[in-house]
């Protein structure tokens, strides 16, 4: 646990989640990110009740940055930070193929199905709308993303790159037909930057992407 470990104080936790490992329970009991920061926290403080609450999450396929606070009284105060939009996420991604424009910005109106997401028109029930910018570098026989997210809607980036013809590689969700490793896909969450909730103090995670 401690080698994934980015940054931490009283208050926060950042982790670089490995590709494949879920972030919080679900109904199969699966392992998780959250179960192991609370492990390493009672094996640290030799607490047998500790507290450890993820602000965001990412899906199990991705990889990258994922931030806890230790204290639940600052909850509200990141919890909101997200909410208005004042938390910057970077984002790196391979695809097999390249966008028409190298650099740019993606809106569109998303809406959650059961297990997928879709790109809808405007006015399509419980649609939100999604917003990303890009820019795009040639890598290899790959192209390489560097992604601003905006909004952080369900399966966004990998939805709206796929929309490009561009999916995700080893995105098969999405139409991918690029290998990858198992149980993962080519997105990282690579940068995560926040207001610290007690100091006010600018603070900026990054995480190496396993893929570069």
């Amino acid at each position: 646990m401690q080698a994934s470990i980015l940054y931490e104080d009283n208050i926060l936790l950042v982790c670089n989640k490995p590709a494949g490992l879920m972030v919080e329970p679900d109904r199969n009991n699966f392992p998780n990110l959250q179960q192991q920061v609370k492990r390493y926290l009672k094996e640290k403080t030799g607490e047998s009740q500790v507290y450890a609450q993820h602000l965001h999450r990412l899906d199990r396929p991705t990889s990258g940055i994922v931030l806890f606070t230790k204290q639940k009284e600052y909850l509200r105060n990141l919890s909101e930070q997200f909410a208005q939009r004042h938390v910057s996420k970077y984002y790196l991604a391979l695809t097999a193929n390249a966008p028409e424009q190298q650099e740019g910005s993606l809106e569109h109106w998303h809406r959650k199905e059961k297990k997928k997401a879709q790109l809808v028109p405007e006015g399509t029930a419980f649609a939100e709308k999604a917003k990303l910018e890009y820019r795009v570098e040639a890598h290899g026989k790959h192209w390489l993303w560097h992604i601003r997210l905006h909004t952080g809607k369900y399966h966004q980036i990998r939805v709206q790159l796929a929309d490009l013809g561009c999916p995700i590689c080893g995105d098969t969700l999405y139409g991918s037909e690029e290998a990858y490793l198992p149980d993962a896909i080519a997105l990282h969450a690579e940068k995560l930057s926040i207001l610290h909730p007690a100091t006010g103090e600018h603070m900026q995670f990054e995480a190496p992407a396993p893929f570069l």
